[in-house]
């Protein structure tokens, strides 16, 4: 396996900060990253996920594959326009106003999620595919700031930083939805349910306001280009001097299929296999947060320390040893371990996976290959949970089966990581420009 430590920059400059580049502004571009993690937090993963299959859908047979469908309905179409997207950005140096249209996007189909009630199932599919169609547009635009904040020899570890303050997000989010559910225990789902959805919605508007105050868009307008088309055309005619983003790019595709899968289905496992109970549920949800935003915070700094590539295979290795120790579970207890393994690999995954792809991105090119990490990871979102439920259906239900089944994409996506090259793949980076 080609891995490259730091040891030789490209770059003289030894700061954690691009040169021009205060620590308010990388704060400001954090927070985006702590607006935005209430959204996964509280509508995909811990409240209306179960609200809408048991009280919007009425618990119907089919209300379970509707949710995962209007899910992946938001990735395709994601999957659809982000290059374009990405490409239309970098030439307008556009970044900044469409991350704005997709915070007032995701914010208000949010908000809006108030009024899915018993019965309005077509209302709370478009309000979800809206809502999750903005909130990965603008994943991907905010991610595209990160090599112009971040030193070459430092982005794992800024990296790392935002993905800290987004689960830490998550966990105010969280926290203030189950504050405001245990005040109206008694009540019925339908009374506090939607009025989460608000408190969602208001948290990630006024915590996403520092980004649009402090963070500056540095690109500049490129009008030789004649249309986003035409600049996908044009890097996809090219892809292969991009060598090792493009494998990179196709490991993330592997590898974020087993984390979405596992973010997708781990409360399912947990309640179905390891018989916790749904307030057990949100506790280890709670818990897991804070161990990802560990692992996120720290593995940033063991990123630039060892390099970019042999960190990847570290922790994709973790990813393996908590698959084989969910498998082999047979007590909460051991569950516990394995929960707070994976939150300490996700953290780690996914602010590893970003830094890389910012390292291995042209200057002039970054919302446009961001766009394409973002594909990557959409793709990975619908075939990696499809691959858990069809195991499950296969085989009668057999989850534990379907966990050790997951494990192949991580073990995939480290054979990927073989040949990839970092001092190569960035130096191809900045010989685009």
């Amino acid at each position: 396996m080609a891995a490259t430590a730091p040891a030789a920059p490209l770059e003289s400059d030894t700061s954690a900060l691009a040169a021009d580049v205060r620590p308010r502004e990388v704060w400001a571009w954090s927070m985006y990253d702590f607006a935005n993690s209430g959204y996964t937090t509280v509508v995909v993963t811990a409240v209306f996920s179960a609200y809408f299959v048991g009280a919007v859908a009425g618990n119907a047979p089919w209300a379970t594959l509707l949710w995962t469908a209007s899910l992946s309905i938001s990735y395709a179409a994601v999957l659809a326009t982000a290059p374009l997207i990405g490409a239309w950005a970098d030439a307008h140096a556009a970044k900044k106003r469409l991350l704005a249209l997709a915070t007032v996007g995701c914010a208000g189909f949010t908000a809006l999620l108030y009024f899915a009630q018993p019965g309005t199932v077509a209302l709370a599919v478009a309000l979800v595919v809206a809502s999750n169609f903005f909130f990965s547009v603008g994943e991907n635009l905010i991610a595209a700031f990160l090599p112009g904040l971040a030193s070459s020899r430092a982005m794992g570890r800024v990296s790392g930083w935002g993905w800290a303050f987004g689960y830490v997000g998550g966990l105010v989010s969280l926290g203030a939805c189950l504050a405001y559910i245990q005040a109206a225990e008694g009540a019925p789902a339908t009374s506090f349910v939607p009025v989460t959805m608000l408190i969602t919605a208001a948290i990630f508007a006024v915590a996403a306001m520092p980004t649009f105050l402090f963070l500056r868009e540095r690109a500049r307008p490129q009008p030789a280009v004649a249309s986003p088309f035409a600049r996908v055309r044009q890097t996809l005619a090219h892809a292969a001097r991009f060598r090792d983003l493009r494998r990179f790019l196709l490991c993330i595709l592997f590898y974020q299929a087993g984390i979405q899968t596992v973010v997708a289905l781990a409360a399912i496992y947990a309640q179905q296999v390891m018989g916790f109970t749904f307030q057990q549920t949100i506790v280890l949800i709670l818990v897991v947060n804070v161990t990802a935003a560990v692992g996120a915070f720290g593995f940033g700094y063991l990123q630039d320390r060892v390099g970019h590539v042999r960190a990847m295979a570290l922790v994709l290795l973790g990813w393996v040893a908590m698959i084989v120790l969910a498998w082999l579970s047979a007590s909460q207890a051991t569950f516990w371990l394995a929960a707070n393994l994976a939150g300490l690999c996700m953290g780690a995954s996914q602010a590893a996976g970003r830094a890389l792809v910012g390292y291995f991105s042209p200057p002039s090119r970054l919302a446009e290959f961001f766009g394409l990490w973002g594909l990557a990871v959409k793709a990975a979102s619908i075939f990696g949970p499809l691959t858990y439920g069809a195991v499950t259906w296969a085989f009668a239900g057999n989850h534990r089966l379907a966990i050790l089944a997951t494990g192949v994409y991580f073990l995939i996506g480290l054979a990927l990581l073989r040949g990839i090259d970092a001092a190569r793949g960035r130096r191809a980076a900045l010989a685009e420009g």
